[in-house]
Formats: C-alpha cells, sequence, structure tokens
C-alpha cells in the first residue's frame, strides 16, 4: 500500500492509499503461500499464542521502531508471543535474501517476519518485508509499502494487519484510531474533553478544551467524522465533527435531553434519542435532509440506538417491559421484539460489524458484565466481570471489542476483550478514559 502524508490539516487522513503488492521473489526458495501449514485457530477452546519472531527491519531508518510497533500490536492480540531474538546470528541484512532458518529455529519460533526500510532519491520511505514459516521454510507473504517518512507508523499497523490476516484468517484491527472521553480531575469536578488517539495509544490530540461535558462519541463509516454529545449549563445537544477540516456543527435543536447519538451504516443517518418529563424515545435525522422523524413511542424509556451492518434494524434498549432489556425494530419503528430474556439490566447494545453479534452492557447484582448475544438474542455469553464495565465498541474486525472498567476509586480506564472472553487485557491508553469508540479500518 502507498501512504502518503498526513498532517494538521488532514488528521489522521490520507488523500491517497494505493495498494502495491510486491513481486515475490523467483527461485525454488520462495513458495506459495499456499503450501504453508502454519496458522492461529482463533476459534480453538484454548489459544495458545503463536512464537513469532519479528527482528529490527534492516536499512537506513526507523527499522527499530517499525519492528516495535508490529511487536506490540501482535502481542496485545493476544494471539501471538514475539520473542527475544536479539542475539540471534541471522541479521536479514537483505530482504531479498532467504532467512538462515537453523538460527531461527533454534529460538523457537514458529513464524518470522524480516523487513528492509530504504529512503529514495525523493525522500519518500519504502518498507519490504516478508513472513515467514520457520520450520517449512516457506515464504507465506511478501509486500512492498511507499510512504512519506513520518507515515511510518501506519506502515508498520497496515504489515501488522496483513500479517495477522495472513495466520489467522481474519481481517486486521491495527490501522484504526479510537475516539473516547479523556477524564481529569476530582471525581465530583470532573472534566471530559472529547480525544482520538491511534489504536495502540500513540498520537493521542484533545478535540474540545474541557469548558464543557462530552459523551458518547461515535465514528461514521468513512472514520472522518465524528458524532457525539456536549452537556453545557444550557442543555444538550449533539454535534457533528469533521476530522479532516475540524468544522463542527449541532443537529438541530430538540425540547428535553438529547443524547446516546450514533451514525447509519452509510453515514447518512443519525439516530439519538430525546428525553422529554422523564420519558425518552429513539429518533432519526437525516443528515441531507436535517429531516428528523420520531420512531419510538412508547412511555418507556427507550435509549441507545445502534443499527445493524446493513442499515434495516436498529438495536436499543428499553425498560418498557420492567426493567432494562434489548429490542430491535426495523429502521421505521415497526417491528419492535425485545430479544434479551436474562436476568438483570441490559444496556449499550452495539451491533457487531459483522452483523452476527450484538454486544452489551449487564448488571446483576453488585457487578457489571461485557457480553455479547446473537442478533435473535441467543448463544449470550458474559465476557468480564468487574465492579463497573460498561461502553462496549467493536474493532472493525468484529473479533475484539473495547470498553471501559471502572473501580471504586473512580478513575476509569480503557480495556479490550475478544469475543471468546479468553484474551481480557488493559488498552494501550495509560490516561483516565471512557466511553471508547473504535474506528473503521482507515483509507
Amino acid at each position: 500500500m502507498r501512504l502518503e502524508k498526513m498532517n494538521k490539516e488532514t488528521p489522521m487522513r490520507l488523500r491517497a492509499l494505493l495498494l502495491m503488492v510486491a513481486a515475490l521473489l523467483s527461485g525454488a526458495a520462495f513458495v506459495t503461500p499456499a503450501a504453508a501449514q502454519i496458522e492461529v485457530d482463533i476459534n480453538a477452546g484454548a489459544v495458545k499464542p503463536l512464537p513469532i519472531a519479528i527482528p529490527v527491519f534492516s536499512g537506513s531508518t526507523r527499522g527499530a521502531e517499525i519492528a516495535q510497533v508490529i511487536t506490540g500490536n501482535l502481542e496485545r492480540s493476544g494471539l501471538f508471543q514475539p520473542l527475544n531474538v536479539a542475539g540471534v546470528p541471522d541479521k536479514l541484512a537483505d530482504v531479498n535474501v532467504q532467512p538462515r532458518f537453523p538460527d531461527w529455529q533454534s529460538t523457537g519460533a514458529q513464524a518470522l517476519i524480516n523487513g528492509q526500510v530504504t529512503v529514495g532519491a525523493d525522500g519518500g520511505l519504502r518498507v519490504d518485508f516478508r513472513l515467514w514459516d520457520v520450520f517449512s521454510q516457506q515464504q507465506l507473504l511478501g509486500l512492498q509499502f511507499s510512504s512519506t517518512p513520518d507515515n511510518w507508523r501506519r506502515v508498520a499497523h497496515k504489515i501488522s494487519d496483513a500479517v495477522y490476516e495472513r495466520l489467522t484468517g481474519e481481517k486486521g484491527y491495527f490501522d484504526t484510531r479510537v475516539a473516547f472521553v479523556a477524564e481529569s480531575g476530582p471525581k465530583l469536578n470532573r472534566i471530559k474533553r472529547l480525544a482520538i488517539m491511534d489504536q495502540d495509544g500513540a498520537n493521542p490530540q484533545y478535540l474540545t478544551d474541557g469548558s464543557y461535558i462530552v459523551m458518547t462519541p461515535r465514528f461514521s463509516s468513512t472514520s472522518q467524522e465524528l458524532t457525539y454529545m456536549a452537556l453545557r449549563p444550557t442543555g444538550s445537544s449533539i454535534y457533528l465533527l469533521n476530522l479532516e477540516t475540524s468544522r463542527q456543527e449541532t443537529v438541530g435543536k430538540f425540547p428535553g435531553m438529547v443524547f446516546a447519538p450514533r451514525f447509519s451504516p452509510d453515514g447518512s443517518k443519525v439516530a439519538f434519542s430525546v428525553e422529554r418529563n422523564g420519558n425518552s424515545d429513539i429518533y432519526v435525522m437525516d443528515l441531507r435532509s436535517r429531516a428528523t422523524t420520531r420512531i419510538t413511542t412508547d412511555p418507556a424509556i427507550d435509549t441507545s440506538p445502534s443499527f445493524s451492518p446493513d442499515g434495516t434494524k436498529i438495536v436499543f434498549n428499553s425498560d418498557r417491559g420492567g426493567q432494562a432489556q434489548i429490542y430491535v425494530m426495523n429502521t421505521d419503528g415497526s417491528g419492535v421484539r425485545r430479544i434479551s430474556y436474562g436476568g438483570g439490566r441490559y444496556t449499550t447494545p452495539v451491533w457487531s460489524p459483522r452483523g452476527d453479534f450484538i454486544a452489551f452492557t449487564k448488571q446483576t447484582g453488585g457487578e457489571f458484565h461485557i457480553g455479547v448475544m446473537r442478533a435473535d438474542g441467543g448463544d449470550e455469553r458474559l465476557l468480564t466481570t468487574s465492579y463497573l464495565d460498561e461502553g462496549p465498541t467493536w474493532a472493525p474486525n468484529g473479533r475484539v471489542l473495547m470498553f471501559f472498567r471502572e473501580g471504586p476509586s473512580g478513575n476509569p480506564r480503557l480495556w479490550t476483550v475478544d469475543i471468546t472472553g479468553r484474551i481480557l487485557r488493559p488498552a494501550a491508553y495509560s490516561g483516565s478514559a471512557s466511553d471508547p469508540a473504535w474506528s473503521p479500518l482507515l483509507d
């Protein structure tokens, strides 16, 4: 892939992207990936991380940093075990030369990533890499990426995605961003700012100044627009923020409190809730015409709408049955049906990008959980349990969730969990944060 320059005028956006699949090197040593046996079974009953060697990329610049980012991405997925290979005799000085496999077999690595970084006469960065099955001595993948030097992190994320997909059969999720609410200050006077970062915690940026409270940021399908709720002394508003131009606008004016906005899959609509006189209902606004349609009229509290990936359904939570449960309806409000029937309260439902699962927050007694269920309500699984877990958001591959966890101290942190519940760990961002929203893969 050819990556062009990101700058302050186009934050985290690439103006052009060109896939360049490097020609696989000729010769008997470079066999086709189809013959390879190595793979990671992410659906196995117990996943043992795959030992993988990721030495420093050779070449003139950024080789160590690129290898470090790839290492961090794959390790945090829980599916790979990067090894310490500093003492391996084979230094892989030329990516076009086959590795000395006995050197790498001695480390216990099953897979090897080697790469080379070069700078062209025009100052452009080129990164070639190879993925190898160490014991069968077969090349599994060979790609080349061109970029400007300041986009080296994007290159590392693209390589991570390619390796993840080749070894697991699932799309990667590393070349993405996360929007969230950065929190600071005492619990009773908390400053909440809209923020954004790379999924690995790098390049954090504050998008609001903290003079008002922000909540529930959500990405559009293009990754270039956010919607969020702002709460000021004068009331609440829903905003649209263009990340390329920094242009910000409100989504109409409504009597009462407005909250929980979320884009439709094509980015043409926003669903949200409006609360008046103790009752809340769900509305949908067409962003082109600004026409607004109220789609629930129940006297109960209906909130947290989330579109299905095909845009035909909306999942939401409602206490119309006595306590908060999960319901699904058509986007015009017809065909409402309840899909959750377990004990406890179900809130913040969000449809998987793949359409197969709906994630949710569940409260049972004094504990909170992040869980998933099928779109028909079947196969409910609780993935986490703690003092307070809330606000799940899906990675674009539909295999990993991010959420925020808060202890009795009141300092929320971001965490991730895979849909099996086996791989649970803190996210890379170390500050206090809540309400994460995971972007689609970047263009």
